[in-house]
């Protein structure tokens, strides 16, 4: 059996490393590029998941700490789906992936990682772009650079 090293996802899965505050709320008081913020919304943002599933996984999280899509008016929701759809176009353009998955899970029953700041999903995938690592291997395959990638949607958002 081969290994493939993935150094980057220890922080993250060992827990070592942890954060005052809300991953969400730290990312919009910080700077864009080191917050991995693409685009800045009035309700919503859209950042580049710092550790992805796939390359390109983008999340779509309300600017106020809410657990719940629930606790938000519905007016403000539709902007959480034309930022999701906006996405969709720009990674199709930007790295042309044969699917997507988009998802939420609120609470932490549900698997949420942040059960306090509710945030949309969407992931670009591939035929064949190796899941079964993940699964099997408790290891991710990213095809592209991270910084890369996160220039590459911050120019498209800016469009």
């Amino acid at each position: 059996m081969k290994f493939l090293s993935a150094p980057w996802r220890w922080d993250f899965i060992s827990g070592r490393v942890k954060a005052d505050g809300c991953v969400f709320c730290r990312a919009l008081e910080k700077d864009d590029r080191d917050g991995l913020v693409c685009f800045r919304g009035q309700a919503f943002f859209v950042l580049l998941n710092r550790y992805p599933y796939s390359s390109g996984h983008l999340m779509v999280a309300p600017c106020a700490h809410l657990a719940s899509p629930a606790d938000m008016a519905g007016g403000e929701l539709g902007e959480m789906w034309q930022l999701t759809n906006r996405a969709l176009v720009i990674l199709q353009e930007a790295f042309h992936p044969e699917g997507f998955n988009i998802g939420m899970n609120i609470g932490r029953a549900a698997g949420a990682g942040v059960k306090d700041h509710f945030h949309q999903h969407i992931v670009p995938r591939w035929q064949g772009d190796a899941s079964f690592m993940a699964t099997i291997g408790g290891t991710r395959v990213m095809s592209y650079d991270q910084e890369e990638v996160f220039a590459t949607l911050r120019s498209a958002f800016a469009k």
